[in-house]
């Protein structure tokens, strides 16, 4: 009996305990239908390890992919084997159903990941589809809660953008959806105006999201693409940089457990200080030990996945959804300890299931007055960010990318948003990589994850009652402390340092005074620096060097120049 067959055997004895425990507590609570529906849902999970195990010793599979597959296996029936009791925790027996659903989806998406060579291409697009929404899931609910909106906008703002981007947009790759700086700016923008999570709240910013996706339409029809130069390279590296500074700070209350404001961060900081004696233990513990997987998973999990078998490019794509499965594991202990009742862990609670209602958001001049700003900032600054993830993925196909086309698929995503309840979007750098490697090559594949996104809003929003903020705070930190931009500053200090202080500036402007204040001071710095240049123009005197017709500065070359003439070059 070799390794792989122990783990594929460990799977099938899994699989039998998870429905031998089912049956029992089904017996105990008259919940023989589910039983039923939740075992036609699973059995092909039981059976897949028997077959594969004959087949393995007919020689029909390589031994990597069967080491693959064992783990794979293994793990899915793990799921289903805790699926019983964390159903039963969270709501009682028709949550089952919900999870052996659950179970189906994760392991079509890690079957996939393992598996991807060898299976048909229509198949693979639509495991791309699976493991996009795999990662999208948490980051959806995240990016919500760092805007100040419900859990279910999040998710709302996962399908209609998808498809109309789709329809428009030129890049094959890009996956657009809730991003964290767009986030971060649309609460910058509301909170001033309604409280957070407010019906008017969510109002104003689907109204947002309709501004935002009318300009980048309206540039798209006059071929406006050119305006993303107004928003140079460090402008935009350090807006990124101190926004990822501001909302690390920002979501540190979510992993104490405690309640703290501030207008910026050292205020925030500050706040946090007084509130720290107030910390709840358990939300610090979920909290941490979130944010010290996830980093471990970034760091080490696909070297890991690498040693045990799985290809370099599946074993990343891999790493990059472990944020699901620390919101699966939290959730199903949080539901299962009750620790949102005895220890006052802070939890999502209900999200309403079924899909968004279609309808323009209100519009008053008050609010179009005030929201006009926020919405060509997060159009530009969405736009270029954008861009450049679709370009550096198009430059690896040799394929290209239209910023005018960019423009009109935005501006429709934006306006799919607001009219489904959503919020701002754009293209996530994360997500788009996933897809990259993934081996997504056509738009289709962000149409089925948006259509999977749209089942998981019509049956399994509930699995998501007990989700601990602080997993989804963890979430936030760890992908925007990636977004912090060392290596350009250290690049621009070095060879322009007029770059580097514009980088410094923005940055500093947003976590001293705000994201608009500190992109405003970062444009403003940029023109500056370019008026002074203009008009401090290197005048270089030139003489002819001997024997050709070449000129070149007399400081630093051997040249001729004639008496009673002089020669010069503006640079």
């Amino acid at each position: 009996i070799q390794a792989g067959d122990l783990l594929m055997l460990g799977a099938i004895a899994v699989g039998g305990l998870g429905y031998a425990e089912g049956g029992r507590l089904a017996r105990e609570m008259g919940g023989w239908q589910v039983i039923c529906w939740a075992l036609v849902l699973s059995t092909p999970l039981l059976i897949g390890p028997v077959v594969y195990l004959a087949l393995q010793h007919q020689g029909e599979i390589s031994a990597k992919t069967w080491w693959a597959f064992g783990y794979v296996s293994l793990f899915s029936q793990f799921i289903g084997f805790f699926a019983w009791y964390a159903g039963l925790a969270m709501g009682g027996i028709a949550r089952v159903s919900q999870i052996q659903l659950l179970q189906i989806f994760f392991t079509i998406a890690f079957s996939a990941l393992f598996f991807g060579e060898h299976i048909e291409p229509i198949t693979w697009l639509f495991a791309c589809g699976v493991i996009v929404t795999v990662m999208l899931i948490p980051q959806s609910l995240a990016y919500a809660l760092l805007a100040g909106l419900p859990p279910e906008v999040g998710l709302y703002a996962s399908i209609l953008p998808i498809i109309a981007y789709a329809a428009l947009g030129s890049s094959m790759t890009l996956a657009v959806g809730p991003v964290a700086v767009a986030s971060l700016m649309t609460a910058s923008a509301l909170q001033p105006l309604a409280a957070a999570g407010s019906p008017d709240y969510v109002a104003l910013a689907m109204l947002l999201s309709l501004l935002s996706g009318g300009m980048l339409l309206l540039f798209g029809v006059l071929r406006l693409g050119f305006l993303a130069h107004f928003l140079n390279h460090p402008v935009i590296s350090g807006f990124i940089s101190g926004s990822a500074v501001l909302i690390a700070v920002g979501q540190v209350k979510h992993l104490l457990g405690v309640k703290a404001g501030g207008t910026d961060v050292f205020d925030t900081l500050v706040q946090l200080a007084h509130a720290a004696p107030g910390t709840n233990l358990v939300t610090l513990g979920i909290g941490a030990g979130s944010v010290l997987f996830l980093v471990l998973a970034r760091k080490s999990l696909s070297p890991w996945l690498v040693r045990l078998g799985a290809s370099p490019r599946l074993a990343d794509i891999a790493s990059k959804l472990a944020p699901m499965l620390a919101v699966m594991v939290s959730t199903a202990l949080v539901a299962a300890m009750r620790w949102d009742q005895s220890a006052g862990v802070s939890i999502v609670g209900t999200v309403p299931q079924g899909l968004p209602q279609l309808g323009l958001p209100a519009v008053s001049m008050a609010s179009v007055g005030s929201l006009w700003l926020p919405a060509l900032l997060i159009s530009l600054v969405g736009f270029v960010e954008s861009v450049s993830v679709a370009q550096s993925l198009a430059l690896k196909r040799q394929q290209r990318i239209q910023p005018n086309r960019e423009l009109l698929g935005l501006g429709a995503a934006n306006v799919a948003s607001a009219l489904s309840g959503g919020f701002p979007v754009t293209g996530g750098f994360a997500r788009s990589v996933v897809n990259f490697a993934a081996g997504a090559n056509t738009p289709l594949a962000g149409v089925i994850s948006a259509v999977l996104m749209g089942v998981v809003i019509a049956a399994l929003t509930g699995l998501f009652h007990y989700l601990p903020h602080a997993v989804l705070a963890a979430t936030i930190i760890v992908a925007v402390v990636s977004l912090i931009d060392v290596e350009t500053l250290r690049e621009a200090w070095q060879y322009d340092k007029a770059d580097a202080m514009d980088l410094l500036a923005t940055a500093g402007g947003v976590v001293a005074f705000g994201v608009e204040v500190g992109i405003l001071m970062g444009v403003a710095w940029s023109l500056g620096t370019l008026v002074w240049r203009s008009s401090h123009p290197h005048i270089a005197v030139v003489g002819r060097v001997p024997g050709t017709e070449h000129f070149r500065n007399v400081t630093r070359h051997t040249v001729t120049t004639e008496s009673g003439l002089i020669a010069v070059r503006l640079d």
